[in-house]
């Protein structure tokens, strides 16, 4: 990879001096200031710091209360946040909503619930090891998605919950002249629970100027029994119509699997590479967990899929049914989709309230 100005900086070009500056945000430093980090004098961590005092992790955290929505960052440009480390528990992780703003926009360019921006739909810890996006021991969520910026950036989160929530957090981010043809990032998060019978689940739509998608993550709840994974995936691009300008050959063939991810025989193998996984199977336990639930990525990072002014994604929720049929299902879908653009975006569907969101 080129490095532009300190930005997009690959192994290749690790060694090359840059006049970028390298600046962090987080409960130790809400302003990313230089030389202002680890001076908070009060903080969830004050406590048990009492004995020791100022700079010795006394602000590690923020608490956000019910219905709050806390900033965790506002950047001014140009530049580029280049990493988000992050944790907060499990129950949190569909109520906690993660939002992002380029350059003073009213309405966000990222909107998802935290845990399923993470590969972690379903509300229970599970790894990633992939190339943007990796999740570690115990619920560690990193981020490596490039989101330049010319003039500001504000990051939020909302807790849509009940309850107090405390969230640890951490932004890096350089400061830095940021080239015309770079483009914006974008996120969205839409669920089809259940898909209508004879139709699809539709990752995005109504996306309008010139830009590229770069992934996805689907948390996928399977509502009846067999093999569920012979929906095609179909990208409309620009002026398409009825018919899609690329279409899959299945849904694990998407993901990079093949002949239904049964390996050993008998059982789903799971997998986390650096641009497509299926990491995640969750079973049946014979009383209250009926269904089996998924949780699979696919990054388009060596192979983006490039739109001139329009782009829409669905999938097809296809199974088998006797004589040999295909069997149009009625699954729960979640869909977090991922793709950089060029300003402004056309505003998202309002995101669903917590009951249309809840792991069910």
């Amino acid at each position: 990879m080129v490095g532009f100005n300190g930005l997009d900086m690959g192994l290749g070009n690790l060694a090359r001096l840059s006049d970028a500056k390298s600046r962090s945000i987080s409960a130790e430093n809400f302003t990313g200031e230089a030389g202002k980090g680890g001076m908070a004098a009060d903080g969830t961590g004050a406590n048990c710091a009492r004995d020791l005092g100022l700079g010795w992790k006394v602000s590690p955290s923020v608490e956000i209360e019910a219905g709050q929505t806390f900033t965790m960052g506002e950047i001014a440009g140009p530049g580029a946040i280049q990493h988000i480390w992050l944790t907060c528990g499990p129950n949190l992780w569909r109520n906690f909503i993660l939002r992002m703003y380029w350059d003073g926009e009213e309405t966000p360019s990222v909107e998802a619930p935290v845990g399923d921006f993470f590969c972690n739909g379903w509300q229970e810890r599970c790894n990633v090891n992939s190339f943007p996006v990796a999740v570690n021991p115990a619920g560690g969520m990193n981020c490596y998605w490039q989101m330049p910026f010319r003039r500001s950036a504000r990051i939020t989160m909302e807790n849509t919950g009940t309850e107090k929530g405390v969230l640890y957090y951490q932004i890096d981010y350089t400061l830095t002249d940021v080239p015309d043809d770079m483009a914006y990032f974008h996120a969205q998060w839409r669920r089809s629970n259940p898909v209508a019978y004879k139709d699809v689940h539709t990752l995005v739509d109504g996306v309008s100027g010139k830009g590229h998608y770069v992934g996805c993550y689907l948390a996928w709840q399977v509502n009846n029994t067999g093999w569920w994974g012979e929906g095609e995936i179909k990208f409309f691009l620009d002026d398409d119509k009825e018919f899609p300008t690329i279409c899959g050959t299945g849904t694990e063939d998407y993901f990079g699997g093949a002949w239904n991810w049964e390996h050993p025989r008998g059982e789903y193998g799971t997998y986390s590479t650096p641009f497509l996984g299926m990491h995640q199977v969750i079973k049946p336990d014979g009383l209250y967990r009926s269904q089996q639930r998924f949780g699979m990525y696919r990054w388009h990072v060596q192979d983006p899929i490039r739109f001139e002014n329009g782009l829409r994604v669905t999938i097809q929720d296809l199974g088998w049914r006797s004589g040999g049929r295909y069997l149009p299902q009625q699954s729960d879908i979640a869909s977090t989709t991922f793709w950089y653009q060029s300003e402004p975006h056309a505003a998202f569907p309002e995101l669903a309230d917590n009951d249309g969101r809840e792991v069910i």
